[in-house]
C-alpha cells in the first residue's frame, strides 16, 4: 500500500470509530501533517482519494467535512474498493466455486492485454452479504502481475490479500454494466428462474501503473444486490 493509501485508511478508520456524524470538521492539512507526520503531499493526496470515496468533502476557506455515509448493504458504483471492502459492514462470506490456472480466450486476451499462451488465475466466487446471496463472480487475475494466488486466500479478500503483500500498487478500475438474462447454470447459483433479469457488472482493474491485472463479471441478484453513488463532481 502506498503511503497515502495508507493515511487514507487510517483518517477513513478514525472517522468510522468516532461514528462521527455528517458535517463534522476535521483538522486541518496542517494538523493533519503534524498529527500522521507526513508530508503536505502525502496529506493532500491521502484527502483527494477519500473525496473521490465519497468519505469526506473539502471547502475551500472552510476546511474537511464528513460526509453523509452511504446506507448499509449499499454497493458504491463510483469507487474500486473490491466487493469485501464495499459490503464491510455486512455480515458475509465467499464461496469459492472454481479455481484454476488457464490459458485466456480472446475475450480475456482483449481485456487484460495479454497473450494467448499467458497463465491466468480462474476463479468463480459465490458472494454472500447479511446471510442473503449478492452475486456469482467470475474473476480472471494475471499470473504475471500476481504469482501467487490460492483457494483459501480466494475465501477472502483478494484486493486485501494484494495489497498487503505489496504484489501491486491497485490503481483504477473501468466498470460496464448491463441487463441480461440469467443461463440455466447461474440462475442455479443464484436460486433464481431460469431467463430471469440481473444485472452484470463488468470490471477490470488497473494497476497504478495503467496495465490491467484483473478482469471480473459479477452478476447480481435481482432481489438482494443494492447500488449507490456517491461520487466528486470535480
Amino acid at each position: 500500500m502506498l503511503k497515502y493509501q495508507n493515511i487514507a485508511q487510517k483518517i477513513y478508520d478514525s472517522i468510522y470509530q468516532q461514528q462521527l456524524p455528517k458535517g463534522s470538521q476535521l483538522a486541518n492539512i496542517e494538523e493533519l501533517i503534524n498529527q500522521y507526520q507526513v508530508s503536505r503531499t502525502t496529506i493532500v493526496k491521502a484527502l483527494a482519494r477519500l473525496e473521490r470515496q465519497g468519505v469526506i468533502y473539502q471547502v475551500q476557506g472552510s476546511g474537511i467535512f464528513v460526509r453523509q455515509r452511504k446506507k448499509s448493504g449499499y454497493l458504491n458504483l463510483a469507487t474500486s474498493h473490491g466487493f469485501t471492502d464495499d459490503l464491510g459492514d455486512l455480515p458475509g462470506f465467499t464461496q469459492v466455486l472454481a479455481f484454476d490456472v488457464i490459458r485466456p480466450n480472446t475475450e480475456i486476451q482483449a481485456n487484460l492485454n495479454c497473450n494467448s499462451d499467458e497463465e491466468i488465475y480462474y476463479i468463480k466466487r459465490l458472494r454472500y452479504a447479511d446471510g442473503k446471496i449478492y452475486g456469482l463472480e467470475h474473476s480472471y487475475y494475471r499470473k504475471k502481475l500476481i504469482p501467487y494466488l490460492n483457494k483459501e486466500i480466494a475465501k477472502g479478500s483478494i484486493f486485501e490479500y494484494i495489497t498487503q503483500t505489496g504484489q501491486i500498487n491497485i490503481g483504477f478500475s473501468d466498470k460496464y454494466i448491463e441487463l441480461l438474462t440469467i443461463d440455466e447454470s447461474t440462475a442455479s447459483y443464484l436460486k433464481l428462474p431460469v431467463d430471469s433479469t440481473a444485472l452484470f457488472m463488468h470490471e477490470i482493474f488497473y494497476t497504478s501503473a495503467g496495465e490491467p491485472f484483473d478482469f471480473s463479471t459479477i452478476i447480481y441478484h435481482k432481489d438482494n444486490a443494492k447500488f449507490c453513488v456517491q461520487s466528486h463532481a470535480k
